[in-house]
């Protein structure tokens, strides 16, 4: 222990010299050093682990139909406050800045979508939900600009940071900015279980809590089928719940997704990181694990000034490994949804897999630009002409990774609605009106640029060539 000691004290010492940083974020910092250093994760015990009841992670079919009464209706959603993530950057798709400003459909981009949601529950029931963005330092300059325009819109909008981390470098155990490296790349936003204490430091909390609000809803601003549900809010304001996570059923494509447990009496989130190796295809089977995180989260804002006060909120720590021009770093991390232990009546809700719609990469945003969904006041609806439940795998090659080049090669997006599958790789583009069936391969020789004409029809067909057409 000795060793960690004098590691937590120099890192200290280093801490306090920092002056990019507030006093709350220098101690949350060296609060959650210590507890990686102490090495007190619990590892989980595999035979203790018990498949949650309907108690625990409630169907969504059985919750109670949310009251009829538009009055009734306004006071439900007078106590609720809608919190997006919003420290993710759009580099992963080719973009600049804030994830949530990439165009998702009609010229519409993620948070337009947001703001037109609230603001057309705020008209149709005269109540006042605001709006909070959780920026990282990553995206608050360029946020802060953008949510200008919506200043005419009926919808409180604020903003807050999350908390700004130095790396840590891995040889001596000492932050990477104090060390000359005095750029954004010496630092680190510590994952969106930081969302809580942020949201306390910030003041955001207490401003809430004193005009009445009393549940959170949490979700990624990537997610569009993270939509206010009534019939949630007004079930775990009926039944005190101070906690509840939307789970969905796992689908091949979900097997890495954090799953929930019943532990030693108390609902827990289970994630692929805490299992030991010799359970892991276990976890990721769908027989025994059947359910898996969306990031959906319902919070009481009072529980959550209670356990944040109290340092409560000892999430387990994921420590992520970096390189910073050719330096290791260290950055520990905790996720929002670890904090279902720690809360009262705590549940999951097992909602239809319609709520769980993110963009991670342009084969996402293929299917929602498609004719799989429409718009309709800012929520992406499934088309009902779909006749199978789960949407087509979608595999795009590296040329369509970015959203520039992925527009450049569709004239426009093919119909979608009967494809299973669709796989394509090299110099592939689409002409307008194509229409994609059943399970369709196109694959574009090296260096062959393949373009499928407008109006084509392709119905389970392997195309390696024009001759293929």
């Amino acid at each position: 222990m000795a060793a960690a000691d004098s590691k937590i004290d120099n890192l200290r010492d280093a801490v306090a010299k920092l002056g990019e940083i507030s006093e709350n974020e220098k101690a949350g910092f060296i609060s959650l050093v210590s507890r990686y250093l102490s090495g007190e994760a619990e590892q989980i015990e595999w035979s203790k682990i018990q498949t949650p009841t309907d108690e625990v992670v409630v169907p969504y079919d059985t919750l109670a139909p949310p009251p009829e009464d538009l009055d009734a209706m306004k006071a439900l959603l007078d106590k609720l406050v809608v919190l997006k993530l919003n420290g993710g950057l759009g580099t992963t798709m080719g973009c600049t800045g804030p994830k949530s400003v990439i165009e998702v459909r009609n010229g519409f981009t993620f948070l337009d979508l947001i703001v037109i949601q609230i603001e057309s529950l705020n008209k149709k029931y005269g109540c006042s939900v605001p709006l909070l963005l959780m920026n990282s330092f990553n995206t608050h300059d360029d946020t802060q600009k953008i949510v200008e325009k919506y200043s005419n819109s009926n919808i409180e909008i604020h903003t807050f940071n999350q908390s700004q981390y130095p790396r840590i470098v891995t040889e001596d155990f000492l932050p990477l900015p104090s060390k000359g490296q005095t750029g954004k790349d010496g630092w680190y936003p510590p994952g969106h279980g930081d969302v809580f204490p942020s949201l306390n430091n910030s003041g955001k909390l207490d401003t809430l809590l004193s005009q009445g609000k009393e549940y959170v809803f949490v979700a990624n601003s990537d997610n569009l089928g993270a939509i206010v549900d009534i019939k949630i809010l007004n079930h775990l304001i009926t039944n005190q719940n101070e906690y509840c996570m939307e789970v969905t059923p796992k689908t091949l494509a979900d097997v890495k997704g954090g799953t929930l447990i019943s532990y030693e009496g108390r609902v827990q989130l289970l994630e692929i990181a805490q299992v030991p190796d010799e359970h892991v295809n276990e976890f990721k089977s769908i027989e025994k694990f059947k359910i898996f995180n969306t990031n959906n989260l319902w919070v009481n804002l009072k529980a959550i000034k209670r356990l944040v006060d109290a340092e409560a909120l000892k999430m387990e720590i994921i420590p992520n490994p970096k390189e910073v021009d050719g330096v290791k770093v260290l950055q520990l991390e905790t996720a929002a949804g670890a904090a279902i232990r720690f809360f009262e009546k705590a549940i999951g809700i097992n909602v239809p897999r319609s709520r769980f719609l993110p963009v991670k990469a342009t084969s996402d945003l293929l299917l929602v630009q498609s004719d799989l969904y429409t718009l309709v006041d800012g929520y992406v609806i499934r088309n009902p002409a779909r006749v199978k439940p789960s949407n087509p795998s979608i595999e795009l090659g590296p040329e369509f990774k970015k959203v520039a080049n992925f527009l450049a090669r569709f004239k426009s997006i093919p119909s979608i609605v009967e494809l299973d599958s669709l796989k394509v790789s090299g110099d592939v583009s689409f002409g307008s009106g194509v229409v994609l069936k059943g399970n369709v391969t196109i694959a574009a020789k090296a260096g062959v640029k393949l373009e499928i004409p407008d109006g084509a029809v392709l119905e389970n067909k392997d195309i390696n060539g024009p001759e293929d057409l």
